[in-house]
């Protein structure tokens, strides 16, 4: 009798134990749920208009960077839950190995992206830069579109110098004629654009250009339902933007520091619609993925189809 007793006070004391340890093994979880949604965008990306309409939930918080690969490793620093860059960046942050997951995409935006030239270089097709300067930001979407005009061309990446410059070095190198041509996104791209350049080429028919939703895998699992009402808030201002061009021009102006015709210029090339992560989509960012390590710009292959999530592609269809 005494030891089924000393027994029951055993079995009841490590019930109590294990209950206790659930109930602290939650509180980190709970705890983050509690936590504000923390953004991180790029200036002019989709997001920007989010920002600019105040359209999130009270509390959120918003981590401004200058490109993608800096924002990828701001999702790999703890610095921010989600975010949005270009076709590169994850990419290549796979290869780092960054863990991250692809919650949603753009419509494609070829004419987001160009090749810039000086016109009075007399430049008239992407080949005739063979053995010139060219300056992009190395992990950024325009990376892809260097690989895919070297491909139309007939050229390797040996054939020209590329110039390894953020954009913030790559526009003054460009205006004093340091790099013979730049491969640079929208907005910088509509900034640097006057009488004197020249459109050499964009991306059309070569890269989708599309912007990706990453999101950390940690804020995945504490702040699902926050990151749900974002993407909603997300799809609708999206939706309102392109519906109502001039006003969109008129909010995201001063929120990006720049000209409204400059705005203007870019958003009309540059603005699509929000569109759902899918396997096909996978497959085309496996397509990258593969022509970036066979042309050996990233250290081997990485798997991107196990980096898509449709968990919140209802909300983006």
């Amino acid at each position: 009798m005494r030891l089924r007793t000393a027994l029951a006070g055993v079995l009841l004391l490590l019930g109590t134990t294990l209950m206790a340890g659930c109930a602290k093994g939650d509180e980190p979880a709970a705890a983050a749920a509690d936590e504000p949604l923390r953004v991180g965008y790029q200036r002019f990306g989709g997001l920007s208009l989010v920002k600019a309409r105040k359209a999130e939930a009270p509390g959120t918080t918003w981590n401004l960077f200058e490109s993608g690969p800096a924002l990828t490793e701001g999702i790999k620093a703890g610095a921010i839950d989600i975010g949005q860059v270009g076709e590169a960046p994850p990419i290549f942050a796979a290869a780092g190995r960054i863990d991250f997951r692809i919650i949603g995409t753009s419509q494609p935006v070829p004419k987001g992206e160009a090749v810039l030239v000086k016109a009075s270089r007399g430049y008239t097709s992407f080949k005739d830069l063979k053995g010139k300067k060219v300056a992009l930001n190395k992990g950024s979407n325009v990376n892809w579109l260097l690989v895919k005009l070297l491909a139309a061309t007939g050229m390797t990446i040996k054939d020209i110098d590329v110039q390894y410059l953020k954009p913030a070095d790559a526009r003054p190198a460009f205006d004093n004629d340091q790099v013979d041509a730049w491969i640079i996104w929208d907005p910088y791209f509509a900034l640097a654009e006057n009488a004197g350049v020249k459109v050499l080429v964009d991306a059309t028919g070569l890269a989708n250009n599309r912007e990706y939703l990453l999101v950390s895998p940690q804020a995945l699992k504490s702040k699902s339902a926050k990151i749900r009402e974002f993407l909603k808030a997300y799809r609708e201002v999206t939706d309102w933007g392109i519906a109502n061009p001039a006003e969109r021009v008129k909010i995201l102006a001063p929120e990006l520091g720049i000209p409204e015709d400059v705005a203007g210029r870019a958003l009309q090339r540059s603005a699509q619609p929000l569109a759902a992560i899918s396997p096909q989509i996978g497959d085309e960012l496996q397509q990258i993925a593969d022509g970036f390590t066979d042309l050996q710009l990233i250290p081997g292959k990485v798997d991107m189809r196990s980096r898509v999530d449709e968990q919140y592609s209802d909300l983006l269809r």
